[in-house]
């Protein structure tokens, strides 16, 4: 398994999610107190996010950290 492939899974899982909610990408970083440039660079796979960044976006996604992690293998090509 690769870091890229990794990240660009866990990239896709972010962007459901928010597009779930009807949340912009701006929207969403000002709920997790991020950048709007830092989740956009997450969503395209771009960036090793840290585990506290995870539970931000858990938060503002209203879901566990886990929930963004957990079905990962279904998302790596």
């Amino acid at each position: 398994m690769e870091e890229d492939s990794v990240l660009k899974a866990f990239g896709k899982i972010v962007l459901k999610s928010r597009t779930e909610l009807g949340l912009s990408q701006e929207k969403l970083a000002e709920i997790a107190g991020l950048d709007r440039t830092y989740i956009s660079s997450v969503e395209r796979g771009q960036r090793n996010i840290s585990l506290m960044n995870i539970v931000k976006l858990a938060h503002a996604l209203s879901v566990e950290p886990c929930d963004l992690l957990k079905n990962i293998g279904g998302y790596i090509e």
